[in-house]
């Protein structure tokens, strides 16, 4: 009789189980950040916040603003491209948190930029969202070169 009950109540507690299981964030495959595995969620997050905060400079396809190597008649440099003609894909995902967080200025002290720091307006997920998205459209070589790059990355 005990057996019966047992396996009554692990039925029923199996089916709601399964009634309350939430669907899996898929992880992207080869895809990560500092190190950690990326969520199709944040990728899909960070779309939409490159599309609200950064297309406007760096395009809607991440192609930058044409010349983007020719220094402005400011003195400063356009916004480059994020996919894979640029050089975004050299940084390490550290440097490319400062940079985007704190300003060019965070890395490079001194150095003039158009882009402002998103720190005061976006939260670290929101950032990393953005970096995720954009790692997501470079090819394989570039990821795996830019992996590499920030596995070697050692904060200094």
């Amino acid at each position: 009789m005990h057996l019966a009950a047992l396996v009554s109540t692990l039925a029923t507690t199996g089916v709601v189980v399964l009634a309350q299981s939430e669907p899996v964030d898929p992880r992207v495959e080869g895809l990560t950040f500092l190190g950690e595995p990326v969520l199709a969620s944040e990728v899909t997050a960070g779309q939409q916040l490159y599309a609200d905060n950064c297309a406007s400079c760096h395009g809607a396809n991440l192609e930058g603003q044409p010349d983007w190597r020719r220094r402005l008649d400011t003195g400063r440099m356009p916004a480059p491209p994020h996919d894979d003609t640029g050089h975004t894909w050299h940084h390490s995902d550290r440097m490319l948190f400062q940079i985007t967080k704190g300003g060019v200025g965070a890395v490079v002290p001194g150095y003039e930029s158009d882009m402002p720091a998103f720190g005061e307006d976006l939260t670290d997920a929101e950032i990393e969202a953005i970096l995720v998205y954009i790692k997501s459209t470079w090819p394989e070589r570039q990821r795996e070169f830019q992996a590499e790059v920030s596995a070697n990355d050692t904060g200094g």
